[in-house]
């Protein structure tokens, strides 16, 4: 067998999964799209939109994929699996009444309080109830939380000690001034204390295998300050000084399978990565925070690397229904340092620089030839090592390597970890 598999997705999660199925020995060829400067070294980007279901399709039905793996949450939400599986192709990925475990979070609580799932006490306010909304974050104590329900490239949640930064929180979401129609609605929850971690399973409609548990790295400055980004850098496996030896079996018990129950007694089949972020709260144990239909990124480019199984017979059997192989990790840790355009966040100042000292991911070919940054979180450098500390440090010498002006990047990515 030789399978042809499309990637969609531009970023640096679509990169490591790209990476990831063509070391297949049953792939022969990975086209991506739209792609960036470093899957197109692994295989031919398609200029394709991809949050547009029917483009995603027609591009399918060009390229005659054996399977097609969507990476990030935007097309899941928008409809690409559903768009795919009724032009009959084998695409991975949940499709979209199964995505709004991501695209709506008020709908994801109503769905963790259904199946009995821990997670924070909460309330959701709409775009008229902005009252009701600050006075219920009145009734709170600090720290606040407040969330767009909808997509927000992962800036949407503040975490504050400021009851006025709440409030502020609060009307910017509802009158849409900061995120449009994504934060008319807005969820606001209890704190809850502790590490939080990222877990991952697999998904096949029946049942979940777990695949590994990462620690993310949200906030944009060293020591968890600023403001929240889409994520500073990653690394995994997580040391059980942060979480517990039984951690995997006791999420898997209490939230992921009652949570796949509750989606079939709705009447949906969840097939694909599902993504539990949790918070592993020293007295209540642990909650769930929010669910996210896909890896996430930087984790996924930490997770990859450390994957010892076949990563396209994983999402093919997933995608049929029926997960066979068990999951297997090397017994190495991999450190992945984001690194950020000048302004980034809430939005880079200049796009165009040219990347000294790379052959890329996360960035776009100028007309030269030159690889040239192209958004916020440009890329993310990853390594592998026998232990944390090695992986640590050897990402940390790639990073070094690497300019452009007004770069920035955090330089105590696992640092927690290692203390």
């Amino acid at each position: 067998m030789s399978a042809r598999v499309l990637v969609i997705g531009s970023g640096g999660r679509e990169h490591a999964l790209a990476w990831g199925l063509a070391r297949s020995p049953l792939v022969g060829e990975v086209v991506c799209a739209p792609g960036n400067a470093g899957m197109a070294a692994l295989g031919e980007c398609f200029p394709v939109a991809a949050v547009d279901p029917r483009s995603a399709a027609d591009l399918a039905d060009r390229v005659r994929p054996d399977l097609v793996v969507v990476g990030a949450d935007d097309p899941l939400v928008a409809g690409v699996i559903d768009a795919l599986q009724a032009r009959g192709h084998l695409a991975f990925g949940p499709v979209a009444a199964a995505a709004r475990l991501e695209g709506s979070k008020k709908w994801m609580k109503e769905v963790l309080a259904s199946a009995g799932v821990p997670t924070a006490a909460y309330r959701s306010f709409g775009s008229a109830d902005e009252g009701a909304a600050l006075a219920f974050l009145e009734s709170l104590a600090a720290p606040y939380v407040v969330k767009t329900d909808g997509l927000a490239a992962g800036k949407g949640v503040i975490v504050t000690e400021s009851i006025a930064d709440a409030r502020d929180a609060v009307r910017s979401y509802l009158s849409g001034a900061a995120f449009g129609e994504a934060g008319r609605t807005c969820v606001i929850e209890e704190a809850l204390r502790g590490p939080e971690v990222s877990f991952f399973v697999l998904c096949d409609g029946r049942d979940a295998s777990p695949i590994a548990l990462a620690q993310d790295h949200k906030r944009a400055f060293d020591g968890d300050k600023g403001p929240n980004t889409g994520g500073m850098g990653a690394y995994s496996p997580v040391p059980a000084s942060i979480a517990s030896a039984d951690l995997i079996d006791e999420v898997m018990e209490k939230a992921i399978r009652p949570t796949l129950e509750e989606l079939r007694r709705r009447d949906i089949d969840y097939r694909g990565f599902l993504f539990c972020g949790l918070m592993l709260d020293p007295i209540k144990g642990p909650h769930v925070l929010e669910y996210n239909v896909r890896m996430g990124d930087p984790e996924c480019q930490v997770i990859i690397p450390r994957l010892a199984s076949d990563l396209y017979l994983h999402c093919r059997e997933a995608a049929e229904g029926r997960v066979e192989t068990p999951v297997q990790l090397s017994d190495v840790a991999c450190a992945g340092v984001a690194m950020a355009a000048a302004g980034y966040p809430p939005a880079p100042t200049t796009r165009g620089d040219v990347i000294e000292g790379l052959d890329a991911a996360g960035t776009k070919t100028a007309d030269d030839g030159r690889i040239v940054t192209n958004g916020g979180r440009v890329l993310t450098v990853t390594a592998t090592g026998r232990d944390l500390a090695s992986a640590r440090d050897r990402a940390y010498e790639a990073v070094a390597l690497i300019s452009w002006p007004g770069v920035h990047y955090r330089r105590d990515i696992a640092a927690q970890a290692l203390t």
